[in-house]
Parts: structure tokens; sequence; C-alpha cells
């Protein structure tokens, strides 16, 4: 198969697609099958690209051969907006993900509400070049602002549309947990729309349903406790080695959420591998350590490997923006080499290492966008933890270093943020607050940079 064939917008056969990459990986060989009745197994294969060999994961419970490293759509290369609004750039997106297929991944995981409203369009473009049964889809029900059942159905329906489907694979409530118990009967129960889908998994049109996770243990525990009425095939957790079990009060330790689906049996599929990137651009010290222990490995497959490691994870979600990190995924995971007791040890020596500096739990989804004022949030967040990450914050106008952290912090800042949009411009309405995922009270932390702005600004 040549590559042109591809990107040149052809249709695959089937024939054509498992001679050269799928029959490689059905066929797998080296599998490695995990202890106890209805565990995930693992084995790896071929590509057939010869560019390494896939690690797969098999879901217990409907036989799926899902690749270790999955293709989170929640961020695509961009290109200036088409007259729809629409920023992707399709032709990149595509070269991606025919790369990750040619790799090996075949799990791809979307949302109505990624990229602006144009993610599952792009994945659904991308991916119906290739046979439907080569893939797995995964994408959410992100009924936030509407959850009645009329707009919660038509939102299902358009999804089916915009992936060019008539069945998802992997079906996600999205993002329960917070607002408690009260908001999730809301959003699925009591408007019947849980009972709708659990009769479209019984119709073949979901073939496993699940949910994503951020929020308290309470909410969570909640929602797993209806396992024997609904049965989850699956859920979606944040975990990391820094939140394995240092998650602090936004969110639920990792190693909880992981214990428990273990317990019952449910696949793990992870999300958040790198903390929104900030575990790929640790502090210079941090990074110096990792660096140390594996020189030629970046610091960033520290953390793909971790959340690889545990055997009941199905699939590991990753934002691959660019060609660059998809390659180096696929390193990782062709084949993965799981972490030894010695280094998940030297791993949460290092995440309490971390814990000393106060970087904004922010992961730059952008679900609190698009701000009434103009404010453009992710970016003053983002910007301000590289800064914490550099060493260019300080607070203390004596100390020797405080002149030119003022000075890189400034002129960074004006360089990442257009003036008319940093933060000084909240007034604190709090329309962000309720969606985002990780709890942040972004009004109060975009007045303390504010803050901390003037008193650069004001100091010499």
């Amino acid at each position: 198969m040549k590559r042109n064939d591809i990107s040149n917008g052809n249709r695959i056969s089937r024939r054509e697609f498992f001679r050269t990459a799928g029959a490689g990986a059905a066929a797998a060989a080296g599998s490695i099958a995990a202890a106890g009745c209805g565990r995930i197994s693992e084995r790896t294969g071929d590509s057939g690209f010869g560019k390494g060999a896939m690690t797969f994961r098999t879901n217990p419970g409907t036989g799926d051969k899902v690749s270790l490293l999955g293709f989170g759509c929640m961020r695509f290369p961009e290109t200036e907006a088409a007259e729809d609004g629409n920023i992707i750039d399709q032709e990149a997106v595509n070269r991606l993900i025919d790369r990750a297929i040619e790799g090996g991944v075949n799990y791809f995981d979307t949302s109505p509400v990624y990229c602006q409203g144009y993610s599952e369009k792009a994945t659904g473009i991308a991916l119906s070049r290739y046979p439907r049964e080569s893939y797995f889809l995964a994408t959410k029900l992100s009924n936030f602002s509407n959850w009645s059942k009329e707009n919660s159905i038509l939102m299902y329906r358009k999804s089916m549309e915009n992936l060019q489907t008539d069945y998802i694979d992997y079906y996600l409530l999205h993002n329960i947990g917070n607002g408690g118990k009260e908001h999730f009967m809301a959003r699925y129960v009591d408007n019947g729309i849980l009972d709708f889908l659990i009769q479209e998994r019984e119709a073949g049109r979901i073939r496993n349903l699940g949910f994503s996770f951020h929020g308290t243990r309470e909410s969570f525990d909640f929602v797993l406790g209806m396992h024997e009425k609904v049965r989850w095939d699956f859920v979606q957790i944040q975990m990391n080695y820094a939140d394995w079990r240092h998650a602090g009060e936004r969110n639920v330790d990792a190693e909880y959420l992981y214990g428990e689906l273990v317990k019952r049996g449910i696949p793990a599929v992870i999300m958040e591998p790198l903390l929104g990137g900030r575990l790929s651009k640790v502090p210079e010290h941090i990074a110096g350590r990792l660096k140390e222990r594996e020189p030629g490995k970046s610091v960033a497959s520290w953390a793909f490997r971790f959340a690889g490691t545990y055997p009941d994870v199905l699939t590991v979600l990753s934002g691959m923006v660019y060609m660059e990190h998809l390659e180096e995924n696929l390193q990782t995971y062709s084949p993965l080499a799981p972490l030894t007791d010695e280094e998940l040890d030297f791993l949460e020596e290092t995440a309490v290492l971390m814990m000393q500096y106060p970087t904004i739990p922010c992961n730059d989804c952008k679900y609190c966008m698009p701000c009434p004022y103009g404010i453009d949030i992710p970016a003053i967040l983002v910007h301000y933890n590289k800064c914490v990450n550099e060493g260019s914050i300080s607070e203390d106008t004596g100390s020797a270093g405080y002149r030119k952290a003022r000075r890189a912090y400034l002129v960074s800042y004006d360089r990442a943020v257009e003036k008319v949009r940093q933060a000084d411009h909240c007034i604190g309405c709090g329309t962000c607050v309720p969606h985002c995922p990780q709890g942040i009270m972004i009004p109060d932390e975009l007045h303390r940079i504010a803050d901390y702005v003037e008193k650069l600004r004001l100091s010499f």
C-alpha cells in the first residue's frame, strides 16, 4: 500500500488493509496472559510495516484487541478558519492518523465538544478511508448545557453522522463527577437517557458503554455502584504518576480509581497520562533526574510507560498534534517495557518532589472557552505553569535572580497572550468554573496572576 493511496483520500479495501496491516495485528504473537478469569490479556504484534511491535490488550468482555496506545482527538493541527469556522487542518490530521494506523494504533477517542465542535467530523473523514471493522471509535455524550432527552439523543445521533458510522464501539457519559450525585441523575437518569443508551447497546449500535470521570470519590463510588444494574463495560479515568497518590483536593487518587475498577473486572481507559502536558515539561532538576536514569529516553516516555504498566489498562490516550510526538509514543509502546517495582518507587519519589512546585492543574482542555469577555484562560494558565517549571517565578524582590525572572515572565507573557486577553480583564463572572473538569477556581487563579503581573510591572 502506498502512502499516497491514503493521503489522496481513496478508500482502502478491507482485503488490502488486512493484508498490509490488520492481519499482522490480529495474528500478533508473543501473548502474555494476565492471571485470573476475565482479566485483560496482552500481546504484541508487528504492525506489518516493519516499524515495531505494538502492544495490544484484549477487552475481556468483547474480545476486542485494542492497541495500548490510543489516539486522543481532543487537539488536532490547526489552520486558518474556513467559512464555517472549522480551524482543523484536515490534511495534517489525515497524515497523523495514517501514521498511527500504520504503527498499529486502532483506538480513536473524540467528543462532540472537542476542537470547538469539529473533532468528530475530522476524525470521521480521516477514518472513513479505512474499513470500519479495522478500528475502534470512542465518543461521548457531552450534554453539559442541555441534558434534555431530546437534545441528548440528537447529540448521540449527530455523532454517528459526523463519524460516518452506524455504531459506536466505546460510548461514554462525558465528565461525570463534577456536580455530584444530583447532577449525574439529572443529566443521565431522570431524563431517561441512560435507559435509552442501554437499549442502544442491546441493539448493537453501542458496543461498549462507560463513562469518563473527574470529581469526588463520593461521585465515583455512586456511579460505579450502579454497575450491577447498568454493567459498565469500561471506565475512563485520569491516571499518571503524579496523580497516582497525589491528586489533591480537586480529584481522586488514581490508585483508588484503578483499584476499584480492578475489583469489578472493569477495563480502564487512561486519559491525561501527561497531566495535560505538564509531565513532559517538568522543572529542570526533575527532568535531569529522569534523564539521568534513561539518557536516551524523553521525560514524557516515563509517564507513558507508567500508565501502560498496569495490566487492567485497556488503552492509554494521547493527544498527538505533532508527528514527532506520535513517533515517540509508537516507540514507547512497540512493545511496552513495563516499569519495574524499583522504577515505580523512583517515580513516586519524583511525584513527591514535584508537589513542591505550585503549578495550576490546567490540562489545556479548553472546556472553559470561550470566555464571554475574550480572556484567553488556557494560554494564561499554561504560561504561568511554564514559568514555574522554568524557574521564572519569584516573589522575593531582594533575591539575586528576581530581576531576571521578572523580565522573563513579563516578556514571555506578552508574547503568549494578547494584552486585551490577559488576566487583568477578568471580572470574576464565574462562567468558566462549572466547565472545568479539574475543578479549578479559575477567576481566583486569574486574579492571583493579574496581581502578580501588576507587582512585576510596578517593581521597577
